[in-house]
C-alpha cells in the first residue's frame, strides 16, 4: 500500500504544484493572471503570512491546502482560514484530504489554538462528505463586494 505524507511545500514543488493549481482553478472554472500564480506561490514557500502544505503519494504531489493565520475580534488566539483545498480526482477518498485538514489543525493548534474554518461552494457535494466528518457546518451566511467595473 502506498502511503500519502504531508509536508510544508517547497521551492522545488513548483512544476507539480502548478498543475496541481491548474486543475484547482479549472475546477471552479476561474483563470487568474499568471502574475498572482507566481505571487501566490513565492509567499506559500516564504516566511509571510500564507502557508502550504502538500500531499505526496508515491513521489508524486496529489493535492495541496494553503492556510494563513489572522488576529481575531472573537478571541485572543489567532483564526486560522483554510484558503484553498485541492486532490487530485483520481485519488479522492485516499484520505489525503482528511490528512491535510488534520495537519492544518495542528499548525493551527500551534500558533495557540484558534479556530479552523474554511468555505465551499454548495454545490461542491464530494468535498462536504468529507467536511461533515471533519468539521461544524456553520449557519452562516458569506456576502462580498459587487464586482467594481472600471468605466
Amino acid at each position: 500500500m502506498v502511503e500519502t505524507f504531508i509536508r510544508p511545500l517547497k521551492a522545488e514543488d513548483r512544476v507539480a504544484w502548478s498543475r496541481l493549481w491548474t486543475s484547482y482553478l479549472d475546477f471552479y472554472q476561474t483563470r487568474l493572471p499568471p502574475e498572482v500564480t507566481e505571487d501566490l506561490f513565492v509567499r506559500l514557500i516564504g516566511e509571510g503570512g500564507h502557508k502550504g502544505l502538500v500531499a505526496e503519494r508515491g513521489g508524486t504531489l496529489i493535492g495541496f491546502a494553503h492556510y494563513l493565520f489572522h488576529p481575531s475580534t472573537w478571541s485572543a488566539a489567532p483564526s486560522c482560514y483554510l484558503e484553498d483545498l485541492f486532490i487530485e480526482a483520481n485519488m479522492r477518498g485516499t484520505g489525503a484530504g482528511r490528512r491535510l485538514i488534520e495537519a492544518v489543525y495542528t499548525a493551527a493548534d500551534r500558533a495557540g489554538g484558534g479556530a479552523v474554518y474554511w468555505h465551499t461552494h454548495h454545490q461542491n457535494v464530494r468535498a462536504r462528505q468529507l467536511y461533515d466528518r471533519v468539521g461544524n457546518l456553520t449557519d452562516f451566511v458569506k456576502y462580498e463586494r459587487p464586482q467594481v467595473t472600471n468605466s
